[in-house]
């Protein structure tokens, strides 16, 4: 698996997208209408996702309480309750489904919820792609690569960043094993903490 995209907490959707773009990058949002996040993409390697909220309703989350999976909303209080700024990561498997890493998953004995989900972007496009959610919080959900491409061509953002050239997750020790197996990508580096930062690749042709 690859690093698919991280995810970076706000306080206000709107207002973030707007501080964004005032940073000089291309923002735009998740949906055509009532959008419960925002997309900063990258031609190449991972994009990071903005959000509010987690996306999901009040009768999902019964829903998943009901049938015993407790542990998915246990992840989406998380991401309610980060703090501002990057706080978790999706990997993003070569596949259509999850096979390989349900086999991993089996090997430690992580439990996992498999769904899909799908969302009309600005553009038009009908974008769809398939989740899996492992029962422990501290172990990154998965993702297949979406139906359609939304990643810009040959793009670089007004302030001069191509792409995300590395991530360092601290993440604990026990965990170091599993997500090595899972992820080989080398733009991840794995320690020993619970931070998250980001170094970015310019344009060489612009100063930054």
């Amino acid at each position: 698996m690859k690093l698919s995209h991280l995810l970076y907490k706000v306080d206000d959707l709107h207002e973030s997208v707007n501080s964004f773009k005032e940073k000089g990058f291309n923002v735009e949002f998740g949906s055509k209408h009532n959008p419960k996040n925002a997309l900063i993409y990258f031609s190449k390697g991972p994009y990071i996702e903005l959000i509010e909220k987690a996306p999901i309703s009040l009768i999902e989350r019964f829903v998943l309480r009901i049938i015993g999976k407790g542990f998915l909303l246990d992840r989406f209080n998380f991401w309610e309750g980060s703090k501002k700024g990057f706080f978790g990561i999706c990997l993003e498997n070569y596949e259509k489904g999850f096979l390989k890493e349900i086999k991993i998953l089996n090997k430690y004995n992580e439990k996992f919820f498999e769904t899909k989900s799908q969302r009309l972007d600005p553009k038009g496009r009908h974008l769809k792609w398939k989740l899996l959610f492992p029962s422990n919080i501290d172990i990154p959900f998965f993702m297949t690569y979406f139906n359609i491409d939304p990643k810009p061509i040959k793009f670089v953002h007004p302030n001069g960043i191509k792409n995300i050239k590395k991530v360092n997750l601290g993440v604990t020790n026990d965990l170091i094993s599993i997500i090595n197996e899972l992820c080989d990508d080398s733009i991840l580096n794995l320690n020993n903490g619970n931070e998250i930062s980001v170094e970015y690749q310019y344009d060489s042709d612009k100063a930054h």
